[in-house]
């Protein structure tokens, strides 16, 4: 049988089961009814439908328009200012890779994809990277992805994303203090760290309503370029299911990540002085 004689329907809703699942092709293929040759055939064109979706339902509020609500929102969890999202990557396991395995193996020993996830304070998705090997430092990603690059151009005059130690500090991006000293500075501190840790239950409800990203459940058994697409196609659903209120079923919690380790960098002078001014009044 051919992928193109198995109604669209059919298609869709085999590879949404495969996403929600991570079950194995063939278990998949004989509840629907259709050869495991013919649903491999066809699960790529499902996933690229659903990525070309992804400027309709991921966006990155670059324009002051976009940022109050955000803004508000965030700062209602822990009383942090101006922050316009979240930052931090995860690891989504695969069989090594026939071509430059070393690279997929993260600080855990296990092959991955290192992904980058910006969110709001809803949990919402406003950016996700899926293209470099798990032994990819988080900061390189961001450095090297169009958020990254528009940021540091000045794309966003009033507003920050909060990361964890494994970014540098800069003017668009804060960070914690390594070694806070006063009570304002850990005040600081646990602000950034309840706020930021929005991230880690939007990556933990990513995981959990599409099993197939889920290292628990084993690993995806796809090339490196199969398994972003998978990633990204599953970030896009799951702001669809965001939009439209579709309850997640069971309770989501953050995975448990490999480290990336601190990053030394000196920081300017103007981003210090925007994480004082923060301290200073939060």
């Amino acid at each position: 049988m051919r992928s193109h004689a198995i109604p669209v329907p059919l298609q869709v809703l085999t590879t949404l089961g495969f996403l929600a699942t991570g079950s194995f092709q063939r278990e998949l293929a004989d509840c629907s009814g259709i050869s495991q040759s013919s649903l491999s055939r066809a699960m790529p064109a499902v996933w690229d439908g659903i990525i070309r979706m992804s400027a309709r339902y991921i966006r990155f509020p670059y324009d002051a328009f976009d940022q109050p609500n955000i803004k508000m929102q965030f700062a209602a969890i822990a009383g942090f200012p101006n922050v316009i999202g979240a930052i931090d990557c995860t690891h989504i396991a695969i069989k090594a890779p026939s071509a430059e395995e070393f690279a997929y193996v993260n600080r855990k020993h296990f092959h991955s994809i290192n992904v980058q996830i910006i969110c709001d304070a809803q949990m919402r998705l406003t950016n996700i990277v899926a293209r470099w090997p798990g032994s990819t430092h988080d900061s390189y990603i961001l450095t090297n992805s169009m958020v990254g690059m528009r940021l540091q151009a000045g794309r966003v005059r009033d507003g920050w994303l909060l990361g964890d130690r494994g970014y540098p500090l800069k003017t668009w991006l804060l960070t914690p203090l390594t070694n806070p000293q006063t009570d304002r500075e850990r005040r600081y501190n646990d602000a950034h760290s309840r706020t930021r840790s929005v991230v880690e239950w939007a990556i933990g409800q990513l995981k959990c309503r599409w099993r197939c990203l889920e290292r628990t459940g084993g690993m995806l058994l796809y090339r490196p370029d199969k398994v972003c697409r998978i990633v990204l196609a599953c970030g896009v659903l799951h702001n669809v299911a965001h939009r439209h209120g579709i309850p997640l079923g069971e309770a989501a919690a953050p995975p448990d990540d490999p480290d990336p380790g601190p990053i030394y960098v000196q920081p300017n002078q103007q981003a210090v002085h925007a994480r004082q001014h923060v301290i200073a009044t939060i």
